[in-house]
């Protein structure tokens, strides 16, 4: 291996280890951790199950604001962020949907916000070709503390009502407040790139 190949060898890994990065890796472990404690069911796996994803949502602000405040911004880490966000969040969203937590008419809330972020993502991606970036409004970011607050009382679900009743209707109500916001954030990310996608030459 030439010298210049070990230099670019040895960036690359010490971007990879970088303290966000690094955080949002956790975010990315969260997932099947959390999984698999809201398969088992049992309360002390539910409340478990909760901890871990309350450290993973914190994780969420930090990893930015550590890479702003330490300039250790990456291409890794910008693609990385929205990808962990949106496997937590459907994961999640699914597993609560398999156990009955999330039952009945209340499905179409979580097919909302998993519909949205598909979308979304897809709307990034071409924009992105076209080198046009999409900001996310300050309304998004309520949408997002919202849906993981709701995401929390919905995870300590029966566990949950067993030490504060309606804990499992207050994840369902706020898990609607997040689909409805959800649903006019997309609808504010389509209006902003309309024109990109019929004016622009990005598609196949």
């Amino acid at each position: 291996m030439t010298d210049s190949n070990q230099n670019r060898s040895r960036s690359g890994l010490h971007v990879a280890m970088q303290v966000p990065n690094l955080l949002t890796y956790g975010r990315i472990a969260a997932v099947p951790t959390v999984a698999a404690c809201l398969l088992w069911g049992s309360d002390l796996l539910r409340w478990t199950a909760l901890a871990i994803f309350v450290a993973a949502a914190i994780t969420d602000f930090f990893d930015g604001y550590l890479a702003r405040a330490w300039e250790q911004q990456s291409a890794l880490g910008t693609m990385l962020d929205p990808i962990a966000d949106k496997l937590l969040v459907a994961g999640v969203l699914l597993m609560l949907a398999a156990d009955h937590t999330i039952h009945g008419p209340h499905l179409w809330a979580a097919i909302i916000i998993l519909s949205r972020e598909v979308l979304v993502s897809g709307l990034r991606e071409f924009l992105g070709q076209l080198q046009v970036s999409v900001p996310v409004t300050w309304l998004a970011k309520w949408k997002t503390a919202i849906q993981l607050v709701a995401i929390g009382f919905l995870i300590a679900g029966p566990a949950g009502d067993r030490i504060l009743p309606w804990t499992t209707d207050i994840g369902l109500a706020g898990l609607w407040i997040a689909a409805a916001l959800t649903l006019y954030t997309g609808y504010d990310y389509f209006r902003a790139g309309i024109h990109h996608l019929i004016d622009g030459d990005g598609g196949k």
